[in-house]
Order: structure tokens, then sequence, then C-alpha cells
């Protein structure tokens, strides 16, 4: 690995990171990096972190990179900034997925009130509360989806939430059958002192390894997502026209930007991205869900009145990359 050469953080551009990098992302991997030039943030993805595998187009490690593009612009407005972005502004360099040129603001930014949600939003495993969504947040949602140049449709009829059911468990079970699938997820298995992956207590984390790595768990998993995806107050799917990396990159800040609006009315949310991460069930999903588009990100939101804490994250200094270092290679 590349050793970083040091560069040093004032407070605004810190705090813009520190926020950035609170966004959620596979396996909790926080694939992103960030140089800093001047008033210049520049974005990209950090393909050590890829997860070759599981996605093997790197189409949600670039859905996460957005993501993280979405809490800086929020986290810029809230300190006075404009933020400009540019998505994929070099051609020769796929790594480099957004430029944000930041300038102070003549007035308020509409985003600014966001950057208090970002701190509060969770990624849930468990069961949401017996409450509905009322029917003017839903709109609210679907309208932040629009807002980013994507689109989001919620699975309301019984039928169809139970086909996309049948897809969740049936991604687990194909998923789980795989032992390079269970390998890969075993890796990213760690303490929570590490500042990444799917945390457990350090005791812990070593016997779980083993047994994800040994045994096929797809068939009580997926029962579980099943009934997750039955009774989650809403199920719904966020997706693009297209289906590139600049498409991917608005999803994430589409997917961003509607966790913290959800989280602004009390919401929660999690992940049943299972159909999504294998080709021929998300053609089938596609076609459940009835929309032209590319489904990228399917979720399900609820209230909870205990979210736990949230995962870990690393250091700022851990993902920033001095100008003029070389690029890491994928391990």
């Amino acid at each position: 690995m590349v050793q970083r050469r040091e560069t040093r953080l004032n407070a605004e551009h810190r705090g813009l990171l520190e926020a950035a990098v609170q966004a959620p992302s596979s396996h909790n991997t926080q694939p992103w990096l960030f140089r800093l030039e001047d008033d210049v943030v520049h974005l990209l993805a950090d393909r050590t972190r890829a997860l070759p595998v599981n996605d093997p187009d790197d189409r949600e490690l670039t859905i996460s990179c957005g993501c993280a593009l979405l809490n800086l612009r929020v986290a810029a407005a809230a300190a006075g900034l404009r933020a400009d972005c540019r998505l994929l502004p070099d051609a020769d360099d796929e790594d480099l997925l957004a430029t944000v040129h930041l300038a102070v603001a003549t007035g308020p930014g509409s985003d600014a009130p966001l950057a208090e949600e970002i701190g509060r939003r969770r990624t849930l495993r468990k069961r949401f509360d017996d409450r509905a969504v009322p029917p003017a947040v839903l709109r609210d949602l679907l309208r932040t989806a629009e807002d980013e140049g994507a689109w989001a449709v919620v699975v309301d009829d019984e039928a169809q939430r139970q086909a996309v059911a049948a897809l969740v468990s049936e991604g687990d079970a194909m998923q789980w059958a795989s032992p390079h699938w269970r390998r890969e997820l075993a890796q990213w298995m760690h303490p929570r002192r590490r500042g990444d992956g799917l945390a457990l207590a350090g005791i812990v984390a070593p016997l779980a390894q083993v047994v994800v790595r040994t045994v096929d768990m797809g068939t009580g998993v997926g029962a579980k997502d099943h009934a997750l995806a039955e009774n989650s107050p809403l199920l719904l799917a966020i997706g693009t026209a297209g289906d590139s990396s600049e498409a991917w990159l608005r999803a994430g800040q589409a997917l961003e930007r509607l966790l913290l609006v959800a989280c602004g009315h009390g919401l929660q949310a999690g992940y049943l991205n299972q159909p999504l991460q294998l080709p021929a069930l998300r053609h089938r999903l596609q076609h459940c869900l009835g929309h032209d588009g590319f489904p990228q990100v399917l979720l399900r939101l609820g209230y909870c009145d205990d979210p736990g804490e949230a995962s870990p994250r690393r250091p700022v200094e851990a993902v920033l990359v001095a100008a003029g270092d070389e690029r890491l290679e994928p391990r």
C-alpha cells in the first residue's frame, strides 16, 4: 500500500469529510477517498475496498460513493458554502468520481437542515414497529429521489410485495450457496475497533468468520429476510433511467437524500438488495416493479424507538489522499 503524505485539514474541510464518511456502504466497506486542493474536493473510488464477488461491476461501490457525495453537499450547505459538483470529470480517470468546487454561498442553502440527520441515520437489520408511514411523508420521500435524477417506486400491492419478498429469499439462497461469496462476507466481519466492516464483538468475530465461511445459512437467512420484506411498513425501490457509473452516482445521491429526509420524519431504513446483486434476479425485480428503468436499491423503511449505535467509521485521515500521491492498487 502506498504511504500517503500528510495533508493538513482545516476545521471546515474536516467537518465536510466527517459528514461524508458517515454515508452507508455495502458491508460497511467505506470505499471512498478524498483529495483536497484549495477549495476543491475530489471524490475518488477506493477500489482496494471493492467486493468482487458481491459487486463485480463496482455498481454498489459507486452508489456508496454517491451517498458520501450527497453528505458532503449537505454539510457544505450547513457551513454556508455552495457546492458545485461535476460527476466523472475526467474520462481517462475512472476512479475520479466527482469534483466539488466550494464557494461562499450568497444565502442559506436549502439542504442545510438535513445536516442534523447525517449522524442520526442508521442501517437497521431488525423488524420495525407496526406503524404506518403517513401518505404525506411518502410523497416527500418519492420527491427526494426525483430531485437527484432518480426515481422511486413503492411496493404496496400485496401480490407484488410477496413476489419481491420471494426474490429476496431466493437471492439469499443463491448467495449463501456460494463459498466465494461467504468467504468475502467473512472477510468484512471485524471487531468494532477496526473502524469498518460488519462490526462484531472482538471475542465473537473469529468464530463468526469460521461459521460464515463453512456453513450455508441461506435457508434461515432467506426466511428471516422474507418476513422483513413482508412486514415492513414501507418497501421501496430506487432506480435510474440508465445503468452507467453516472447513473449509479445519481442513485447514491438519491438514496442518501431519501435516507436523510426519512430520518427527519423519524424513519430508519434497512436494505434488501439481494435481488439486485444477482443479474438474473435483478431482471425479474425490474419486471416485478413494472418500471422501464434500472432498479439500483431495494430498501425497507419504518419507525424504531431504539435504532442503536451507528456502524463504526474510519478516521478522516484514513480516507485522505494528498495531491500528487500515487493511486492505490486494488487488492
